[in-house]
């Protein structure tokens, strides 16, 4: 028994996690390509999208495309920096 809420018994449990960032914040191929590289890696550890109705799985969360959203949808696209904010 532990004095802790850390039970090393439960380390078999741990699965994989990646991540991959460009801290410039600069949108590239190479990004993207990196991610579904580290997908392909952790495919072995269940990384899948094993359930596409809940969306329990794996994937990439990438940064919205707001120049091309404009072109194809025009003003119909809220004022950049509006949506998916925590503090508005």
């Amino acid at each position: 028994m532990t004095k802790t809420l850390y039970d090393p018994s439960f380390e078999h449990d741990a699965c994989g996690v990646g991540m991959v960032a460009d801290l410039s914040a600069t949108p590239t191929n190479a990004t993207i390509l990196d991610a579904l590289t580290i997908l392909e890696n952790l495919e072995h550890r269940g990384a899948t999208g094993s359930d596409v109705d809940s969306g329990d799985g794996a994937g990439v969360l990438i940064q919205m495309p707001d120049a091309f959203l404009r072109e194809v949808y025009g003003d119909v696209v809220p004022p950049a920096g509006s949506t998916g904010s925590l503090t508005g």
